[in-house]
């Protein structure tokens, strides 16, 4: 099951073809060390942490590096924001945390920001009680969210990530 999932193209159109895509990554990469696969032209790197698994996943035209910023960005937020704890209970209880690190780093499949630290002090600032009428939509948005039960973390940036 799934925490979070984020599509920022139409590599993957319909519900069916991402569950599929999703299902085929999470086969190949559960039981491997490595921390980067290739998988149907794309670039998937990703990282587990006991009974999580984050996946950041670009076009194979895309810095494999900065991929992996990405994703030890986030990975290192949650583990600051989680004090050290980022297993999949933890995460259930501060979902509101991981939508609020998710949106600093990345808007629409451009990379925001990649160093930890920023982040979870944006997040801190956001988090603050903020009266109703002067929260922005996505904060209402997330207000109204109900927890989402799950383990797997995926971004798939769009291909045109970097420009033409």
């Amino acid at each position: 099951m799934e925490a979070l999932i984020l599509y920022y193209d139409d590599t993957y159109p319909s519900v069916k073809e991402q569950k599929a895509f999703e299902k085929n990554i999470f086969n190949k990469t559960h039981r491997t060390d490595s921390e980067i696969a290739l998988l149907e032209g794309l670039t998937v790197v990703y990282k587990s942490s006991i009974d999580l698994y984050f996946y950041v996943i670009g076009s194979s035209y895309e810095n494999e590096l900065m991929l992996m910023a990405v994703l030890n960005c986030l990975f290192d937020s949650l583990s600051q924001m989680l004090r050290k704890n980022v297993e999949k209970r933890a995460l259930l209880e501060n979902m509101e945390g991981l939508f609020l690190a998710v949106d600093e780093i990345v808007d629409g499949g451009v990379i925001l920001e990649s160093d930890p630290q920023q982040v979870v002090h944006r997040v801190a600032l956001r988090g603050e009680d903020v009266p109703l009428t002067e929260q922005t939509v996505s904060q209402v948005y997330l207000f109204c969210l109900h927890p989402l039960s799950g383990f797997e973390f995926f971004w798939n940036f769009p291909n045109n990530l970097l420009g033409p």
